[in-house]
C-alpha cells in the first residue's frame, strides 16, 4: 500500500499535435507543474491523480509513472540497469508481466532483444530475491512495464493504463479508414465542439461513428475509461483499491446525469453514410457506448443529403474525415466528392461550420469553402490537416448560375457527348424494358479515353490506360475533364446515385481481375426481369460484362425446360437468366472461390434451385477433360489469357480455343447449340473448327445499341453439331 500524500511523476503521450489539449486537460483534471513536450505531457500528484488521468483522459494514448532513468550504451548496460531496480516491491513472484521496449542502439539493435534483456533482468531479480520468478503474459498481465531507450537514456516505467486508452471498449466494428478515438475527440474539440451549449453535430460521411460517439460522450460527461475492464495497475503492489473505486462510483454517477441530459435533447448528433456496411458497424458501436437513441445514423449519399428537419433554423458543427487515397483514380474520385461535399454545404448548411479532416490538403479547394483555420495533427505517422470553414456563399460563381459552375471546355465537350448518347438511347431503352444497366459513353471521343457505364443511378467511369505516346499530364488532364461532366450529368439527372472512378491497367502477372479497395459492398440491379447482383467499387470489372445482354437475353428467351452448361462463368450472371427463363438444369465451373459465391448470390436472388443450378470450382480444361452427361445450351465465354497459379499451364485464347470447343461439342446434345464469346480483338477462329461443325458469327446480333460505338468489344459464334 502506498502513502496517500505521496507525489509521483506521471508521462502521457499523446498523438503529435495535440499536445495543447492534452496540457489543458491535464491542468483541469487536477495536475501540477504540467508541462508539454513533443507528443505528450508531464504532470505530478497523487495516485489518484494517476487514476483519474487513466479513467478521464480523452487525449493521451497512456499514463506511465516513471521508477528511475539510467545511461545504458550496451546490453549489459540494460540488463544490469533494469536489474537494479526493485521490482519485487511492485509485483509479486507469482504475479504476471509483460515488457513493453522502445528505441535502439548501436549493440541493441530491435526491440524484441531489448525486450528479451529487460525481461531476464527483472526474472533473475525475483531469483535473487524470493528464489522464484513471475511468469510473461503479453495479453493483459498483471502489471505493464515500459522501458524506452532514447540517446543513451533508459527510462523505465510503470504502464498505468494497460494498453492504449484510445481502445474505450466500445469498438469493435471499423471502418476502412478509422481514426482512433483519442483523435477523434481532437478533431471534435478542434472543430470548435462545446459540450455545454446544445450544439447539434453532423457527419456526412460518419463510417463507424467514432467522431459522433466522442463528441456524445463530451456531451454526457462520460469518462473515456469507464468501459474498460483492464488496468496496468491491478497487479501493482501499491494500488489503492479504494481510490479507484471511488472514482469509478463518480464517473458512473456523471454517466446517469449526463445520460439524462441527452434524454432531455435528443436531437444533437446525426450521423450519414452511402455504406449500410459502415451503418452496420456505427448502429453496434453506439449501442455498445450506451448511446443507442442518442446518435442519430442513416443512410444517404453526399449529393442526396438532408439537414434533419429538426434543425430547422438551428446552426451547428459539421464534422468529417473523408476518405483519401493514393492512386489517379482516387485522387480523380476524391475531387469529385470534395465539391460535392462543399455544394452540399452550402445547400443544406448554410451559416454552419464545416470542418474537415485530411491528409490530403489540396483537396479542400475543390469545396470552394473558403479563409479556414487550420490545425496540423497527425494520423499515426501520417500527417494531416483540420480544416475548420464558415460555411458561405460561393462568391466566385455568379449569382445567375449559382447552381451550376461554369465547366471547363473539355469537360463541356464531354458532356455534350454524353447528353446526346442518352438522347439516343431513351428510345432504345424505352423498348427494352427493364435495362437499369448500360454503358453511356465508350471513348466515344478518342482523346477522353474512357467507360462510363449507368448501373441504376450510380455511375462508373473506368479510364483507359493512355497509349505511350500521351504525355502523362495531359492523359490526367483528360480523364479529370471526364470525371468533372460525369459529376454534372449526374447532378443534372436529379436522382442521386454514386460516381465511381476506377483506373484500369492492362493485365499484369497472374491477376485477371485486379482487386482495389475491398468494401464488401454489394448492389441489387435488374436486367430484363433477373435480379443481379454488382460490386461497383471492389474490382476493376462490377460483376456484370453489360456487352454481353443481347446473349443473356437470348438464353433466358430460348431455355426453357433445358440443360445449360456455363464455363469460365464469372459471376454466372447468364446462369441466373437461364435460372429465370426456367432451365431444367445447369452446371456453372468456374476456378474462383470468390466469383463462384458471387455467382451463388446471384441464383440465390432469383430463388433458384442451388440442386438444379451446381456450381463448379474447377479449372475449366481439367473439368471438361473428365467431365460426362449432356447439355442443350452451352455458353463458353473464356479470358483472353490466364496464368493462374491454379492452372498447370498458361492459358491462350487464340492457342487454346480448339481444344476447349472439341471438348464442349463432346457435351453438345445434337440439336443443341454453343455460343462461343471472347474479346480478344486479333483473335482468328480455327479453320479446322469451321470445317467440323456449323459455324456462324452472331457478333453483330450479339451486340445492343449502347455497344455500337465500339462493336470490337467482343465476337460471339453460336456454333452446332454438322448433320450432312
Amino acid at each position: 500500500m502506498s502513502d496517500d500524500n505521496q507525489t509521483y511523476q506521471f508521462y502521457l503521450p499523446c498523438p503529435k499535435g495535440i499536445e495543447p489539449l492534452l496540457l489543458d486537460e491535464v491542468t483541469k483534471l487536477g495536475g501540477s507543474n504540467v508541462k508539454a513536450s513533443v507528443a505528450g505531457v508531464y504532470t505530478e500528484g497523487s495516485i489518484k491523480l494517476g487514476y483519474k488521468l487513466c479513467l478521464w483522459s480523452r487525449f493521451a494514448n497512456r499514463v506511465l509513472l516513471p521508477l528511475d532513468s539510467f545511461p545504458v550504451n550496451t546490453a549489459d548496460d540494460l540488463y544490469e540497469a533494469v536489474k537494479s531496480v526493485d521490482w519485487p516491491n511492485h509485483f509479486r513472484a507469482n504475479a504476471t508481466f509483460a515488457v513493453d521496449f522502445q528505441g535502439v542502439s548501436d549493440e541493441i539493435r530491435n526491440t524484441h532483444f531489448g525486450a528479451l534483456r529487460c525481461k531476464d533482468a527483472i526474472v533473475d531479480k525475483f531469483k535473487s530475491v524470493m528464489g522464484t520468478r513471475p511468469n510473461i503474459e503479453k495479453q493483459q498481465p498483471d502489471l505493464r512495464i515500459q522501458a524506452r531507450l532514447t540517446k543513451g537514456q533508459l527510462r523505465l516505467s510503470i504502464d498505468l493504463s494497460g494498453e492504449s486508452l484510445h481502445r474505450r471498449g466500445y469498438r469493435q466494428q471499423v471502418g476502412l479508414a478509422p481514426l482512433k478515438e483519442n483523435l477523434a475527440a481532437a478533431i471534435v474539440v478542434r472543430a470548435g465542439y462545446h459540450s455545454d451549449a446544445k450544439q447539434p453535430l453532423v457527419d456526412p460521411m460518419c463510417g463507424s461513428g467514432t467522431l459522433l460517439i466522442e463528441a456524445a460522450m463530451m456531451a454526457a460527461n462520460i469518462a473515456p475509461g469507464l468501459r474498460r475492464s483492464y488496468w496496468g495497475f491491478n497487479g501493482w503492489l501499491k494500488h489503492q483499491a479504494k481510490e479507484w473505486r471511488e472514482l469509478i462510483s463518480e464517473a458512473r454517477d456523471a454517466r446517469t446525469k449526463g445520460l439524462e441530459w441527452l434524454e432531455a435533447n435528443p436531437n444533437l448528433f446525426f450521423g450519414f453514410d452511402k455504406s449500410n456496411r459502415a451503418l452496420g458497424d456505427a448502429h453496434a458501436n453506439i449501442k455498445r457506448a450506451g448511446l443507442d437513441g442518442h446518435i442519430h445514423v442513416k443512410p444517404s449519399v453526399l449529393d442526396q443529403l438532408k439537414k434533419p428537419a429538426v434543425l430547422a433554423g438551428e446552426k451547428g458543427l459539421i464534422v468529417t474525415n473523408p476518405p483519401y487515397g493514393e492512386r489517379l483514380a482516387d485522387e480523380v474520385a476524391l475531387t469529385h466528392l470534395y465539391r460535392t461535399l462543399g455544394d452540399m454545404a452550402r445547400e443544406q448548411f448554410m451559416g454552419w461550420q464545416i470542418s474537415i479532416f485530411t491528409a490530403n490538403a489540396p483537396l479542400c479547394k475543390h469545396t470552394r469553402l473558403f479563409r479556414p483555420k487550420q490545425y496540423k495533427l497527425f494520423n499515426g505517422a501520417i500527417p494531416c490537416t483540420l480544416f475548420n470553414f464558415r460555411v458561405e456563399e460561393d462568391k466566385r460563381v455568379s449569382s445567375a448560375n449559382a447552381d451550376s459552375p461554369k465547366l471547363s471546355e473539355e469537360a463541356t465537350m464531354v458532356l455534350n457527348r454524353l447528353n446526346k448518347n442518352a438522347s439516343k438511347l431513351k428510345r432504345w431503352l424505352k423498348r427494352e424494358e427493364g435495362i437499369e444497366c448500360y454503358r453511356l459513353y465508350d471513348a466515344d471521343i478518342p482523346e477522353y479515353s474512357a467507360a462510363i457505364d449507368m448501373y441504376g443511378n450510380d455511375i462508373v467511369v473506368s479510364e483507359y490506360r493512355a497509349p505511350a505516346k500521351i504525355d502523362p499530364e495531359k492523359a490526367e488532364s483528360r480523364f479529370r475533364a471526364v470525371v468533372e461532366a460525369v459529376g454534372h450529368y449526374q447532378s443534372s439527372l436529379g436522382k442521386g446515385g454514386e460516381l465511381h472512378i476506377k483506373a484500369r491497367e492492362r493485365q499484369r502477372g497472374s491477376s485477371q481481375y485486379e482487386v482495389l479497395d475491398k468494401t464488401g459492398e454489394y448492389k441489387p440491379v435488374k436486367e430484363q426481369g433477373v435480379n443481379l447482383v454488382v460490386n461497383l467499387n471492389d474490382y476493376l470489372d462490377t460483376g456484370l460484362f453489360l456487352d454481353h445482354r443481347p446473349l443473356r437475353r437470348k438464353i433466358q428467351q430460348s431455355i426453357r425446360g433445358k440443360r445449360f452448361l456455363n464455363l469460365f462463368c464469372y459471376t454466372a450472371s447468364a446462369t441466373a437468366h437461364a435460372a429465370v427463363g426456367g432451365a431444367a438444369h445447369s452446371v456453372s465451373v468456374d476456378m474462383s472461390k470468390t466469383y463462384l459465391e458471387w455467382a451463388k448470390r446471384n441464383l440465390l436472388a432469383n430463388h433458384a434451385n442451388l440442386d438444379a443450378h451446381q456450381l463448379v470450382n474447377e479449372n475449366c480444361l481439367e473439368w471438361l477433360k473428365a467431365a460426362r452427361g449432356e447439355f442443350d445450351v452451352i455458353m463458353l465465354d473464356p479470358p483472353t489469357f490466364s496464368n493462374s497459379k491454379k492452372m498447370s499451364s498458361k492459358f491462350d485464347v487464340q492457342t487454346d480455343h480448339r481444344a476447349l470447343v472439341d471438348g464442349c461439342m463432346k457435351l453438345l446434345a445434337d440439336d443443341g447449340v454453343l455460343y462461343f464469346s471472347n474479346n480478344f480483338r486479333k483473335f482468328v477462329m480455327d479453320t479446322g473448327l469451321e470445317s467440323k461443325y456449323d459455324v456462324f458469327e452472331m457478333t453483330k446480333q450479339s451486340i445492343d445499341p449502347d455497344f455500337e460505338r465500339n462493336a470490337k468489344i467482343h465476337r460471339c459464334w453460336a456454333i452446332r453439331h454438322r448433320h450432312d
